[in-house]
């Protein structure tokens, strides 16, 4: 392939200035070549103000207002180390009422003792008497360095403004409030039918690093105007992160501040009062949200911290289900196939070395390993028709596909992960500088 020199771009700043300012660190060559646009959603006012946690120049607060009657789901991190705001949301999940949101980015508010607590609970209270509304309607959640205690005072004293300057209209400016290391904010939108009436679907995501998500991802959350009660919208969401969230890797840890929210203010069209999440009338809603699901967490991967491939894991011919999707993130979280994808270097190897130590049924001499359209192993041995060059073109575009057919069985999984380059290094050896 012939390489065109191109005049180099300005030097970015280091990733301790970065962290510093708030200055955002090169663009991933992942990101989406244009955001999209959500429209402003029916019961939902949000509003962002710079309180000045960690990040000097940017936003870091998030303030997200509900009508009465707002309904909400969430699936959180199984970390044994949670953080403050994760205990908040699951004590007060039960009442199924949400009236507000509040978002820091900065400071996880995780590992910080009673004084996490008690921020946590300043936070919601303060959150509530702007909005006029009970402490336990207000859900919390924050991202950043762990461990540090969280300045609740800064946030409490922003949030009676913000109250005051809510917009419908402040999607992306949410997005971009609750980032840390991501490099772009993270969107999706979608509309849906309920019974002949159109619904909307909202959702904004953050999460570039700590991502081995379980149950959730870092951050996110997502909003309708679909009226539809706290149960349905629990075993809608607890089906859909699935094979979305619970699907993606960028390096193998799961954070303590894993939190997926979702929210239906229930002030858009119109329709027929629904019981049931498997009411046959949902079947296009529920379709819709799995895909917003799906497009936010694959954003996640694409901002992976140094990130430059994203990586497609399909396992096949598993003994089950579940053996196929522990095989699959054996590779999506092998530092050698990551690195190697990385390098453009079609070591199947690698991707041997990581089926072998999943601990799953497998027998060598039916395997076969395929990039993109590839093969490259079969039978125990190096493929028949092996193609060095078009192998190594295979694993050399910004996006990769690795299919591993295991022969024994029909389980079957797919997850996706991205390359691990010098980068991740950069930002995480720096990180609290």
């Amino acid at each position: 392939m012939t390489q065109v020199r191109k005049k180099a771009p300005p030097k970015a700043p280091s990733v301790p200035e970065a962290a510093a300012s708030g200055a955002a660190h090169p663009v991933s060559p992942l990101a989406p070549k244009n955001f999209v646009n959500l429209p402003p959603l029916a019961g939902v006012r949000l509003a962002t103000g710079a309180a000045g946690i960690r990040y000097r120049n940017r936003t870091d607060v998030l303030l997200a207002v509900f009508a009465p009657g707002t309904q909400v789901a969430g699936v959180f991190t199984r970390s044994k180390t949670a953080s403050a705001p994760v205990n908040w949301c699951q004590a007060n999940l039960k009442g199924g009422a949400a009236r507000a949101l509040v978002v820091n980015s900065g400071n996880a508010n995780a590992f910080t003792g009673k004084a996490g607590q008690e921020g946590t609970r300043s936070v919601a209270q303060s959150a509530a008497a702007s909005v006029g509304c009970r402490a336990n309607e207000v859900f919390l959640a924050s991202t950043g360095v762990i461990g540090e205690p969280l300045p609740a005072e800064k946030i409490t004293r922003l949030l009676g403004s913000l109250a005051q300057d809510m917009s419908s209209s402040g999607w992306r400016a949410a997005a971009e409030a609750i980032m840390t290391t991501d490099t772009f904010p993270k969107m999706a939108t979608a509309t849906a039918m309920i019974d002949g009436k159109k619904v909307t679907i909202n959702g904004i995501a953050k999460g570039s690093g700590m991502i081995a998500p379980d149950m959730a991802t870092m951050l996110s959350f997502v909003v309708t105007d679909a009226n539809l009660p706290a149960a349905v919208l629990q075993e809608l969401l607890s089906a859909g992160v699935k094979p979305s969230f619970n699907s993606i890797t960028v390096d193998s840890d799961t954070s303590t501040s894993d939190t997926l929210l979702l929210f239906a203010t229930g002030k858009g069209a119109s329709h027929v009062a629904i019981a049931k999440a498997n009411d046959k009338r949902l079947n296009d809603f529920r379709a819709k949200l799995d895909a917003v699901l799906l497009d936010l967490a694959l954003q996640v991967v694409r901002d992976g911290e140094g990130a430059r491939k994203l990586i497609r894991v399909d396992v096949t011919g598993a003994e089950n289900d579940a053996a196929a999707k522990r095989i699959a993130l054996s590779i999506a979280n092998s530092p050698l196939v990551k690195t190697a994808i990385a390098g453009q270097d079609a070591n199947w190897g690698r991707v041997v070395m990581a089926v072998g130590k999943a601990g799953e049924k497998a027998d060598r001499d039916k395997l076969a390993i395929r990039f993109g359209n590839q093969l490259v192993a079969e039978k125990g041995e190096r493929a028949a028709k092996y193609d060095e060059a078009a192998a190594t073109k295979a694993v050399s575009g910004l996006e990769v596909e690795i299919a591993v057919d295991l022969a024994l069985g029909n389980g079957k999984a797919r997850v996706w992960t991205c390359d691990l380059t010098h980068g991740y290094i950069d930002i995480n050896g720096s990180y609290r500088s």
